[in-house]
């Protein structure tokens, strides 16, 4: 069906609608937020922009109820009439529109066609309800760069919104209109976008290349810098400079001199030539050559300031000026006879041979040679600069000198069939043609090209090679090397005119990253409610016993080894992207918290093992999260980005995380304290079938962790043996261990490495800050634990019972964020008066928008409804007033509980306190 028909057949869909004796009025669309998930994210593995769009009124208000609306937006963006949805049929959308669809969904649409059309063909989108905020939409549609992305999703808006009768226009929240939206408009300014976002043809080439292979890759700026690969298998490319080019190279081939220098002093035929820096030293060198000769500057580059053929004194002065104009040196040498070549050595082999011919226009008797240039301009292959595979003609001071040299001016009109020479040199650049000779040089001229650049030290260069004929030997027809370049471009190679375009990126990125080298370094993401900074600290601690170079991300902060490079909460998506930028990182062990997720998605496109310890309330409420099943989800993201061949770590004991097997990537790996029979069963069963388990069992010995791989029994380490359990009584750290043991077996770990790096790791300061942290010397017992939510006070409920009979008192520092519903606020009051005689409850610094008193009064007020006397219960607004309250309190014997939001200032306040202990007298 063609493009009108389908115009014809939505008009006509559209005419049962009735005309409207009253123009439709109300509240307009309001956009809330936007952002760009970089990584897998709750909807979908592919990088997305995502507009919270609160429809308003316009709720009431699918397109079905929009008289001509999709007729407009069809005439509009008639490519949209094609798209498929939902099955991904062709003409699905537009049998959606149709049948009456939200106009978020329309925005995706739009904004994905708006991109395709300026240049960024992309197809993938979503639009979900958000189902705690009736009439708020996530409006996603995928991106190739996000700049471009985002601007597409405001040119969707701002379209959608012009289309709507005028009693609902007026989409808020966008900046500013310049004036009405012009449709026309709104591309230029799009496809201005795609190409300041393009990479040049070379850079292009090998990012294409890199991403076919599986290889991570990140722009580094605006230009051509780009990373490809992780950590300490990264390498760096600048178009086609590699990490790998030597410097002193590619200043030898800079200094053309030098260079002819090196190549005939190794036998490689190269012209005759002089460096000079007047035109009479130019005029001198040409008569000693005594033949036709170049002039071009010492170190210049995409043939400017060169010229051929000159045979006079002034023809040299003038070649010499035009060379002096791109440096002060200038190279006067002989002109070798023949067709320009250029020769593309990778890694010491010949990957490509191009011919170049120089700017050329044809006539056809009727138009002048600036008509025939235009003509020739028209060609869609050809942009300005290096945006296309040729590059336009340009009649410039140059050009023209070369015409009056041929007695002609960009105003002749040449006879039919004549063709005329623009240019002395044929650099793409300037217009000229490529045709590939790949296939047709000889032996001895691949060999000498090669030569040449191992000679220079090039890993990658472009050879110029001037011969009569590239598939015959210059040994025997003369010609020869006349530069090595650094840095040669591909855009020759890759689209010639004439011929096959070759892949000249493939033999780079393998040169970068020969069979059997890895781009990526190991990576494991920890998530859950509770347990992760821990367990990722207990995994960086047996990796480092195994000599790699751990780089890992907590609450903390982001961690190269022992050295902390910054300190924040670090659990998100930007410091994994700094921990996998690091050169010097072997392995990534990254705490992935749900917020990092629902902003930007993860860090990463896949792990190799992926963990999730537990779900419980926390964050409920916030940002779409309403129920434990929505947080399940979100945490699900990490499993579900496991690679193939990885581990994906679950806990067998929470019935949400087992949920996620189903989903999940890689190999499953369940842990289990085996606390009841059906854990016990269902583990039994995964092992039976050659699953992977880590559990624990109670043995005459004591309790133990072991490793269960199929039929295999590794017996890890007793309990008592890891210190971080406290003999047993921190549970939660029996199971982070278990984790911690899957996720170093996943990645290739001995069982004596594992038991060895959980025999080190202590529950202190120095190993794991602010988690279980316990201090003796004030004549009572401080726990400092970063317990924030009604499951972690709970599981550390368990500890403090266990260590009571052995205390006096138990007194608490309690607090817990701001933005947590009301009911959490009270359930963790409520759990505080369950474990604490006196409890001390603060709420800053992490108030999170609540007006002062209000979370200590929550918590207050859970504490009392579980029974608590007021005279145990004191509110302290500020952390430090309040950890200072606990401290005076204690007497010989008690434990406190402090459970801190800023855990090094807290862990320095308990060793600075000044202790005046009192007996129970």
């Amino acid at each position: 069906m063609d493009r009108d028909m389908d115009l014809k057949g939505c008009e006509g869909l559209q005419s049962w609608s009735a005309p409207r004796t009253e123009e439709p009025r109300g509240r307009p669309m309001r956009l809330l937020a936007v952002n760009a998930y970089r990584g897998p994210h709750l909807y979908s593995a592919t990088p997305m922009i995502r507009l919270q769009l609160d429809l308003a009124d316009l709720e009431s208000f699918p397109t079905d109820r929009l008289p001509g609306f999709v007729h407009r937006l069809g005439s509009l963006l008639p490519g949209l009439l094609h798209h498929g949805c939902g099955n991904r049929d062709a003409g699905g959308f537009a049998r959606r529109l149709t049948d009456g669809t939200w106009l978020g969904h329309v925005t995706e649409h739009v904004a994905l066609e708006l991109q395709t059309l300026a240049g960024h063909p992309v197809a993938r989108g979503k639009t979900r309800a958000q189902k705690d905020r009736p009439g708020v939409y996530n409006v996603m549609f995928a991106y190739q760069d996000e700049a471009v992305g985002r601007l597409a999703g405001e040119m969707a808006l701002r379209l959608v919104d012009s289309l709507l009768p005028a009693g609902l226009r007026g989409v808020t929240g966008l900046p500013p209109a310049a004036g009405p939206f012009i449709l026309e408009a709104a591309q230029a300014t799009l496809a201005a976008a795609v190409r300041r976002a393009a990479l040049g043809p070379t850079t292009a080439a090998l990012v294409e290349a890199a991403r076919r292979r599986g290889i991570p890759v990140a722009r580094l700026n605006e230009q051509s810098l780009v990373r490809l690969g992780w950590g300490s298998r990264q390498q760096l490319i600048r178009a086609s400079v590699t990490g790998g080019t030597s410097l002193m190279a590619a200043e030898a081939a800079g200094d053309k001199a030098f260079a002819k220098r090196l190549l005939a002093e190794a036998g490689i035929p190269v012209p005759r030539g002089e460096v000079v820096r007047t035109a009479d030293a130019a005029a001198a060198a040409a008569a000693r050559i005594d033949g036709p000769v170049v002039t071009k500057p010492l170190d210049g580059n995409h043939g400017r300031g060169v010229n051929l053929n000159l045979r006079d004194p002034d023809a040299v002065a003038w070649g010499f000026q035009q060379a002096a104009q791109h440096g002060r040196r200038v190279i006067v040498e002989e002109q070798y006879e023949g067709r320009d070549y250029r020769i593309l050595v990778v890694d010491r082999k010949v990957v490509a041979v191009a011919e170049r011919r120089p700017a050329a226009v044809v006539g056809d008797g009727r138009q002048t040679i600036a008509e025939l240039v235009e003509t020739v301009n028209r060609d869609p292959r050809r942009g300005q600069g290096h945006e296309a595979v040729m590059t336009r003609i340009t009649l410039d001071d140059h050009a023209r000198a070369h015409l009056a040299g041929q007695g002609l001016t960009v105003d002749t009109v040449p006879a039919q069939g004549a063709e005329v020479i623009l240019r002395t040199t044929a650099n793409l650049s300037t217009g000229g043609l490529a045709i590939d000779r790949t296939d047709e040089i000889h032996p001895d001229n691949a060999a000498i090209a090669r030569r040449a650049a191992a000679i220079i030290g090039l890993d990658v260069a472009g050879i110029d090679f001037l011969a009569p004929d590239i598939a015959r030997s210059v040994r025997e027809t003369g010609g020869g090397i006349v530069e090595v370049n650094a840095a040669p471009g591909f855009r020759m190679h890759l689209a010639p005119s004439i011929g096959a375009g070759r892949d000249v990126a493939g033999p780079v990125i393998d040169m970068l990253f020969p069979k059997g080298r890895p781009a990526r370094i190991p990576v494991v993401a920890i998530t859950g409610t509770n347990g992760k900074s821990t367990t990722v600290r207990m995994v960086e601690q047996i990796l480092a016993r195994r000599g790699s170079t751990v780089g890992f991300t907590t609450t903390s902060g982001v961690y190269i080894g022992a050295e902390r490079i910054l300190k924040a909460d670090a659990s998100g998506p930007v410091s994994a992207r700094m921990v996998l930028a690091d050169p010097t990182v072997e392995v990534a062990v990254l705490e992935t918290a749900r917020g990092g997720i629902l902003r930007e998605g993860l860090g990463f496109d896949r792990c190799d093992v992926g963990c999730v310890l537990n779900i419980s309330d926390d964050h409920l409420g916030l940002k779409g999260v309403v129920t434990l099943e929505d947080l399940a989800a979100v945490k699900s993201v990490v499993t579900e980005s496991v690679s193939r061949r990885g581990v994906s770590v679950l806990n067998a004991d929470d019935p949400l995380t087992r949920r996620m097997a189903r989903h999940a990537g890689g190999r499953i790996g369940y842990f289990s304290m085996q606390d009841d029979a059906e854990c016990r069963a269902f583990v039994a069963a995964h092992v039976a079938q050659g699953g992977l388990a880590a559990v624990l069992e109670r043995t005459s010995a004591g309790e133990q962790l072991v490793l269960l791989d199929g039929p295999r029994q590794m017996r890890v380490a007793l309990v008592c043996a890891v210190p971080s359990t406290l003999a047993g009584q921190a549970r939660f750290n029996i199971a982070n261990a278990l984790a911690a043991i899957l996720i170093a077996y996943g990645l290739g770990t001995p069982v004596d490495t594992i038991a060895a790096g959980l025999g080190a790791f202590q529950s202190s300061f120095a190993d794991n800050p602010g988690r279980l942290n316990v201090h003796d010397a004030h004549g009572f017992r401080v726990i400092v634990d970063y317990a924030h939510n009604p499951a972690g006070i709970a599981a550390l409920g368990k500890l403090v019972r266990s260590l009571r009979p052995s205390h006096g008192r138990a007194i608490g520092c309690v607090s817990i964020p701001g933005d947590r519903r009301d009911g959490d606020i009270l359930a963790m009051g409520a759990a505080a008066a369950e474990l604490f005689d006196d409890i001390v409850f603060r709420e800053k610094p992490d108030g999170r928008g609540r007006r002062p008193g209000e979370v200590i009064g929550l918590l207050r007020q859970g504490a009392l409804e579980a029974g608590c006397s007021p005279a145990r219960i004191q509110g302290l607004p500020l952390e430090t007033d309040a950890i200072a309250a606990c401290l005076e309190r204690a007497r010989a014997g008690d434990l406190v509980v402090l459970l801190p939001t800023d855990v090094e200032a807290a862990w320095a306040q308990v060793l600075a306190f000044q202790s005046g202990v009192r007996s129970d007298a």
